[in-house]
């Protein structure tokens, strides 16, 4: 069954003008729609403003003039302004949910050439959102003028369903801006990549403040002026990104740094100053560790949020900058808010899209292949190309996954490790040897303050690395206490007396000497290796 052709377009009040006989001597493209013949429009609903009636009944005339069979119904459409967008929309709207369309029998091709630019952008979103179940119409004049020649004419799809190619496009653009907001670092954490994909979206698609919470060194920063990066590459900013840690603000400073001030505001103040909220104007203002500002800053920050507007320091005039707002801490504000550190109503302000960014700690999958970006950047900065060897990495990588590997800065930690191993890495190889001497710098530094040995002891050092592997937390305490006493005494018996004194009673024959020396081999050490390894003046 063919089905009918119906146009739905605007009147073109001067493209279709024309009364006398020298209006078919040029192009009209309402009337050129039913000259083609090899196409009949079976009807045509005509959109016209009431004043224009007479040219409107000129056209019902010509189009029946020219094609019989083409039903033309005029429908009247007054606006106030058709220039106005929501006036515009408003009116074709309540035409299109009036008329009954009938798309199994009919296909609609929606005009586009005529009317006033803002009535054909409404006509392509009635098309686009499909309260329109059509495609659109453009018509062009023929390249030579002459009587009776109609142009041309292309019918536009606008279900993007249908076109892979540009579904592919879509598909690429997003794929590469989540890979630039995670640095083109391949991260396999679940969790971690859901979370980008939603910052992605809200980063091209909001304006509104953006908190983003974790532990420091979790990338808070980072992910900040990723964001930031995107968004200027989408051409929705023109400002800069502007960056300041809280943390760092102090008295009359805070406010200066932040909102500025003029000249004479306080002591010190010999010049007029922007504030770093001015300077963000058109662009991205990152607010780190913001649980940090005072009780005055974040009144004044909750007005220039809400209402882009501030008073400067000493100023009795308002200044204004249009900014967005990232936020960054790795405090738990809530808990600021329910104790009165932190202001209820500039944490609800700023808490619509909130964040929390894991530590690397809680995506160890995600370890080796920021240990690769890690590589890939030093080699970028150094001109030198490291590598671990199979052997090394394996060690490095069962430790960095363990829950002996805290990673308490996070890719902080995580960087300084791999700069260090590539720096010393000799012919460009990361060493077995290199990646044990990194897992006990980093054992070192993860210690908690009053919990460092006194004994000095150093396991690593004296166990092999397949012996270390296999210890339990209990192991490892037992071992360490055995070798404090074997330390503090003079002989393998008096070490034994003492480690045996209780359960020495119960055996029929005593020998504890060697009951501590095969304990020792268990380890693979002996009297001698445990004393040879004792400080300087331990063995005093």
């Amino acid at each position: 069954m063919t089905k009918k052709n119906v146009v739905i377009g605007f009147m073109g009040t001067q493209l279709d003008s024309g009364q006398g006989a020298g209006r078919w001597e040029k192009w009209r493209p309402t009337i050129s729609l039913v000259q083609h013949e090899d196409t009949l429009i079976d009807r045509l609903e005509l959109l016209y403003p009431t004043r224009y009636e007479a040219l409107a009944q000129t056209l019902l005339r010509d189009v029946a003039n020219v094609s019989p069979d083409t039903v033309v119904n005029l429908v009247p459409m007054d606006v106030v302004d058709p220039w106005d967008f929501g006036v515009m929309y408003a009116a074709l709207y309540d035409w299109a949910r009036g008329y009954r369309f009938d798309p199994v029998h009919e296909q609609y091709w929606a005009h586009i050439t005529t009317g006033t630019h803002v009535a054909q952008i409404c006509m392509f979103l009635m098309v686009e959102s499909r309260f329109i179940p059509g495609v659109l119409l453009q018509t062009a004049p023929p390249k030579k003028q002459e009587r009776g020649n109609p142009g041309s004419y292309t019918l536009i799809d606008l279900d993007l369903s249908r076109y892979d190619v540009l579904a592919q496009r879509f598909s690429q653009a997003h794929a590469e801006a989540l890979e630039f907001l995670k640095s083109g670092i391949p991260t396999r954490n679940k969790r971690f990549n859901a979370l980008i994909e939603e910052i992605e979206r809200v980063a091209v698609r909001s304006q509104a403040p953006i908190l983003l919470t974790g532990p420091t060194g979790a990338g808070k920063s980072h992910l900040a002026r990723r964001m930031f990066e995107l968004k200027k590459s989408r051409h929705q900013v023109q400002g800069d990104f502007v960056e300041v840690n809280c943390a760092t603000l102090r008295g009359d400073g805070a406010a200066s740094t932040l909102f500025g001030h003029k000249k004479g505001a306080f002591t010190g103040a010999a010049a007029d100053r922007p504030g770093l909220l001015r300077t963000a104007h058109q662009g991205v203002l990152f607010l780190d560790e913001i649980g940090e500002l005072g009780p005055d800053e974040q009144a004044m920050l909750l007005k220039a949020v809400e209402e882009k507007r501030f008073l400067p320091m000493g100023s009795d005039r308002e200044v204004s900058s249009d900014f967005q707002l990232i936020a960054g801490t790795n405090r738990d504000l809530r808990v600021d808010v329910a104790q009165g550190r932190f202001r209820e109503d500039l944490f609800a302000r700023i808490n619509l899209w909130s964040y929390t960014l894991p530590g690397l700690a809680q995506r160890p999958e995600d370890i080796e292949p920021n240990i690769e970006h890690q590589l890939s950047r030093a080699a970028a900065e150094t001109g030198r190309v490291v590598r671990f060897n199979a052997e090394a990495k394996a060690r490095y990588l069962q430790f960095a996954k363990s829950a002996d590997a805290l990673w308490s800065g996070n890719f902080r930690d995580l960087s300084a490790s791999v700069t260090r191993m590539a720096t010393l890495a000799d012919g460009g190889r990361i060493s077995a040897s290199l990646v044990n001497a990194e897992i006990q710098r980093l054992q070192w530094l993860w210690q908690p303050v009053g919990e460092v040995n006194s004994t000095g002891l150093d396991l690593e050092a004296m166990l092999p690395a397949d012996a270390i592997d296999s210890l339990d937390l209990f192991d490892r305490m037992q071992l360490e206490a055995v070798i404090r006493v074997c330390r503090e005494s003079l002989t393998l018996s008096d070490a034994g007396r003492r480690l045996f004194d209780r359960s020495r009673t119960q055996r029929s024959i005593v020998n504890d000497a060697d009951r501590l020396r095969k304990y020792l081999l268990k380890f693979q050490l002996t009297w001698n290796s445990v004393r040879s390894m004792m400080p300087a003046d331990e063995g005093r």
